[in-house]
């Protein structure tokens, strides 16, 4: 009898958890918006990481000393990142598209101008340029990591991670003294909704990718990677890639084009 190639995934506690949470997080954050509640809030955080940790533990074990993930498997599993990453472009394309609205033809209410009047951009050649080097350098040690994992260079591909890891940290930390400088905040008009709201989405996208990196820093070092199965970093890499390529087109249009 031979082995089916699919894996049939066993019952498993964390989608219950995992909903519950999201339920918990969206009743809590309408608590801490209109009556400054932190109970709930703080039970939706703590139930989402709970199930974040264990799920992808359980999935670790299927795919490292279970064997679950076969040919047929991985093959199902980088279609559903590609088409995830998919659904983030069209994400990040909601907020560009409201951006270009407000901004290619500006209402009265904005000055009939853009930026609108009294609004006083940041420089696009101070931080955020900054910060564009310091992500594509990041794009850099993360293919440089990937070509070592191919090449079972373990050391070299741990040291590549690390140097993206700490990049994307020190991105998110340029990114957090910028928001503190700012002359205008998120409830300037459209121009600060616009702004905060694609360039803080896109921070977190970098705290995830940083995390989700550092989980694979840490399976190359106890040695749950090979070089012909290593899925769960080139997940990464990509998002990672995807991270890089929105914020040139965040630099481009709104630190750059948009001041």
């Amino acid at each position: 009898m031979t082995r089916n190639p699919y894996h049939l995934v066993e019952v498993s506690p964390w989608p219950l958890t995992g909903s519950m949470g999201a339920l918990f997080l969206t009743v809590g954050l309408a608590g801490w918006f209109h009556l400054r509640m932190y109970s709930l809030l703080l039970i939706g955080v703590f139930l989402i990481l709970i199930t974040m940790v264990q799920w992808w533990r359980d999935v670790v074990r299927e795919a490292t000393y279970q064997g679950f993930h076969t040919v047929q498997v991985s093959s199902g599993l980088r279609w559903g990142m590609i088409l995830f990453i998919a659904s983030e472009v069209l994400f990040f394309f909601a907020f560009f598209w409201a951006y270009f609205h407000s901004s290619l033809a500006p209402s009265l209410e904005l000055g009939s101008c853009w930026p609108p009047v009294g609004i006083y951009p940041l420089n696009p050649f101070g931080v955020p340029l900054l910060n564009t080097g310091v992500l594509l350098a990041s794009g850099v040690t993360v293919t440089w990591a990937h070509h070592s994992l191919m090449e079972g260079r373990r050391m070299s591909g741990l040291q590549g991670l690390f140097c993206t890891v700490g990049l994307g940290v020190y991105f998110t930390f340029l990114q957090a003294g910028e928001y503190l400088e700012a002359s205008f905040s998120i409830a300037d008009g459209a121009y600060g909704s616009t702004f905060f709201v694609a360039t803080g989405f896109h921070g977190l996208h970098v705290l995830i990718g940083s995390t989700f990196l550092f989980v694979c820093f840490f399976r190359v070092l106890v040695q749950h990677f090979s070089m012909g199965h290593h899925f769960g970093f080139e997940a990464a890499a990509w998002y990672w890639h995807f991270v890089d390529v929105v914020w040139l087109f965040l630099y481009l249009s709104i630190y750059w084009w948009g001041c």
